[in-house]
């Protein structure tokens, strides 16, 4: 079993990898935490440019892109840490403020990923 330090690491590394796959780019920053059978992972990220632009003349259009790509980042990030960590993800929420560009992600699992919690 891994100590909660390395999987906090792996955790992050999954993160930015998806966030990568999707967007091009890493994450300017994040931290995770592990609490029993909960993930919470908070990061910066980099505003897409194109949605960057249109936010303050229609920001309906780029909430509804901005959510489109939420739920993609969700299934991906769900079937990465489920083959990480071994264990189901039982749900798995995330929301984005454009403005700051921080997302706050809760992730909890069928088992505890340690003795906290």
């Amino acid at each position: 079993m891994p100590t909660v330090a390395d999987l906090k690491q792996e955790i992050a590394k999954v993160n930015n990898r998806v966030n990568q796959a999707m967007f091009g780019a890493g994450l300017r920053w994040q931290k995770v935490e592990v609490l029993g059978d909960r993930i919470f992972i908070t990061s910066e990220n980099m505003r897409i440019k194109p949605l960057a632009a249109l936010d303050e003349q229609d920001r309906l259009a780029t909430r509804i892109v901005d959510i489109a790509l939420i739920n993609e980042f969700k299934a991906r990030l769900r079937q990465e840490l489920e083959s990480l960590l071994g264990v189901g993800v039982k749900a798995l929420l995330k929301d984005y403020d454009p403005k700051s560009q921080i997302s706050g992600t809760i992730i909890i699992t069928d088992e505890k990923l340690n003795d906290a919690g």
